[in-house]
């Protein structure tokens, strides 16, 4: 992952993007603090074809929805018994 700062992005801009395109990811600073990140953007019909690949690996459990044992309430909380 390469950084450069706003000057060299505004500059270079088009060829960064042509790296981004192939899969490189490019962070982009302002005085050495990250603001931005370029990453390769997915189409939906990516997205598309990974929905429902888990389908009948879990199960919610009919209890879910349930309150918590009072024991791990009071870790949540961190109160004391």
């Amino acid at each position: 992952m390469e950084t450069v700062n706003i000057h060299q992005a505004k500059t270079n801009l088009s060829r960064l993007l042509s790296r981004v395109e192939l899969g490189e990811v490019i962070v982009i600073s302002n005085r050495g603090i990250p603001i931005a990140k370029l990453v390769p953007f997915r189409t939906s019909s990516d997205r598309r074809s990974s929905l429902g690949q888990d389908r009948g690996m879990f199960t919610v459990p009919d209890d879910f929805n349930a309150p918590l044992p009072e024991d791990i309430l009071v870790a949540f909380e961190g109160g004391t018994e």
